[in-house]
């Protein structure tokens, strides 16, 4: 189970590897790259919620500023591991599942995989 304060100055005693770890274990990595994307995206994390407590806890408009562009910065990157942690995983094939169909009267509807091509063969 991941801690609550994984980065919280208040507690001397957290540290923050032991829950990089369990959040890298709780991810499953399955090779050398979904690891260390793992390790990253715990590290981006654990920074992107100490620059939220110190935006949280900013007093003057060049504080907010400087907290807020860093924790942007740091939540874009977060998504952007993500994302490759997802395309990584599923080789970049994108799936859609269709869970829904009507077929009016006189209709056709196909039902398995429906590739698109190029144009068909016309002998020339």
């Amino acid at each position: 189970m991941l801690k609550a304060n994984e980065s919280s100055e208040d507690y001397a005693g957290n540290d923050e590897r032991e829950f990089m770890l369990a959040a890298v274990a709780e991810l499953k990595p399955r090779d050398t790259v979904e690891r260390m994307l793992a390790v990253q995206m715990a590290a981006t994390h654990v920074a992107m919620v100490r620059s939220a407590r110190w935006l949280a806890n900013s007093e003057r408009i060049d504080q907010v500023n400087v907290h807020y562009n860093g924790y942007n910065k740091l939540a874009r990157t977060y998504a952007a591991q993500v994302e490759a942690l997802r395309k990584h995983r599923n080789g970049g094939k994108q799936t859609v599942t269709v869970q829904h169909v009507n077929v009016s009267d006189g209709g056709q509807a196909i039902v398995g995989n429906v590739g698109t091509g190029g144009r068909a063969s016309d002998g020339k």
